[in-house]
């Protein structure tokens, strides 16, 4: 059966994944097996559905674009009859994760390729997740492995050394690390950019319980300590009326700092 896709809309910020290897490297990072319970935003053309469903795993593909959802669910009539799959007609933003999450029952893995446009909507959605009305469900995934643009896996994993609010962030959360850098030339249409795969594991609030701080007193504290770039952690921090510890080097940068240390700042200033 053929099949004729149209034409990639800017609006949505479609950028097709054609490579092969790519495809390799993200089913290796988010280390998909039988049975796995994957939840795929953007599965465009399908590339990445249809090599997910060859590993076993049960999909539930999130598409905002009509079209492709209605040549989504013809590709995959068999898929979608077994029960193998589900393509939702729905833009991510607006998903619900309490619902799906209960439905599921189940543990599930994070698999993207999404637009440039909304990743920091993405991390905090699926990072920060939220404990349901039920008090038991916990929204986020085990593992987060997506396509974003290589400049923001750099600074998610802090290659040049300097942490930022978007590192700390990530990292108060689970592991980042860079997979692999993903040329422009290996979708269609081509972005302006190169890509990476960025792979987020063991993704939990265990930072927070074991610390003993609740996340909008650290997310307070290190937004305060990075308000200016040039400026000392410590003057920051007083600007905004907290206080450093003293385990905490005075005259360090924010950019300087590690997880722990802002972990002892929120601490200090637990109200």
């Amino acid at each position: 059966m053929i099949m004729h896709f149209p034409f990639a809309k800017k609006s949505l910020g479609q950028n097709f994944l054609t490579s092969t290897k790519a495809l390799d490297d993200i089913l290796l990072a988010a280390e998909v097996r039988a049975g796995d319970e994957v939840l795929e935003i953007g599965p465009g053309r399908g590339v990445l559905t249809k090599e997910l469903l060859k590993k076993g795993a049960k999909v539930t593909a999130i598409e905002k674009d009509c079209v492709l959802v209605g040549i989504l669910r013809e590709m995959f009539e068999l898929e979608i009859k077994e029960g193998r799959l589900e393509v939702i007609e729905a833009d991510v933003l607006e998903f619900d994760l309490v619902h799906y999450v209960t439905t599921i029952g189940t543990p599930y893995k994070l698999i993207a390729n999404i637009p440039y446009y909304i990743t920091g909507q993405i991390f905090r959605m699926f990072l920060e997740g939220n404990t349901s009305t039920m008090g038991t469900i916990v929204e986020q995934p085990v593992s987060m492995t997506i396509l974003v643009q290589k400049e923001v896996a750099d600074r998610v994993i802090a290659r040049d050394g300097k942490e930022s609010i978007l590192s700390m962030s990530v990292k108060a959360y689970g592991k980042p690390r860079r997979v692999a850098i993903v040329k422009s030339g290996s979708f269609s249409p081509a972005p302006n950019v190169d890509s990476a795969i960025l792979h987020i594991s063991n993704i939990s609030k265990h930072f927070f319980t074991e610390n003993k701080i609740d996340e909008k007193t650290f997310f307070d504290t290190m937004k305060a300590g990075f308000a200016h770039k040039r400026k000392i952690i410590a003057k920051n921090l007083e600007e905004k009326g907290f206080t450093l510890p003293d385990t905490v080097n005075r005259k360090a940068r924010a950019e300087d700092l590690t997880l722990a240390d802002f972990a002892a700042v929120a601490k200090k200033n637990i109200v």
